[in-house]
């Protein structure tokens, strides 16, 4: 199949799922599937650019000669750049420390936290795929992997 027939309208595609996701996730009104949708649309997209600038690959070379589109680039990139500068760690959400400590507490303390029996928590985490034993911590069973540390602590609270 001749790129010319997908790629822009897998670009246009992908670009709807992402603007209409990220802006409910910008919003925190996202539920369901569409973070999940947003992450894997973003995959989309860049194979549909990808191809979109392949297809284009004379015009795209003329925008590295425009001042105006070539500022534009360069602040896009300088604040990709930024992005990676780690911030003030009192500033921000709790969320990410507040979960890193479940993570790494003793489960029969996260356990009390979620009000479930010991038994009960050791046996929900067991169901989930999780063989922990007490004294162990979730981020040990998980081997280090956040989603799953999240998705064995969900375990607990959410039935």
């Amino acid at each position: 199949m001749h790129l010319r027939k997908w790629a822009t309208p897998l670009t246009i595609g992908s670009f709807l799922v992402m603007g209409v996701t990220g802006t409910l996730m910008f919003f925190h009104l996202d539920e369901g599937l569409n973070k999940l949708l947003h992450e894997w649309a973003g995959w989309a997209m860049l194979v549909a650019v990808g191809a979109h600038v392949l297809l284009n690959w004379r015009a795209f070379q003329i925008y590295f000669k425009r001042p105006v589109a070539l500022g534009i680039m360069v602040v896009a990139a300088g604040a990709l750049l930024l992005s990676f500068v780690p911030v003030d760690a009192g500033g921000g959400s709790p969320v990410p420390h507040v979960m890193r400590a479940l993570s790494d507490a003793p489960v029969e303390h996260v356990i009390a936290i979620a009000g479930v029996d010991l038994q009960e928590g050791l046996t929900r985490l067991r169901e989930a795929g999780y063989p922990i034993e007490a004294g162990q911590a979730i981020a040990d069973v998980a081997q280090g992997d956040r989603g799953a540390s999240m998705t064995a602590t969900k375990s607990l609270f959410v039935p």
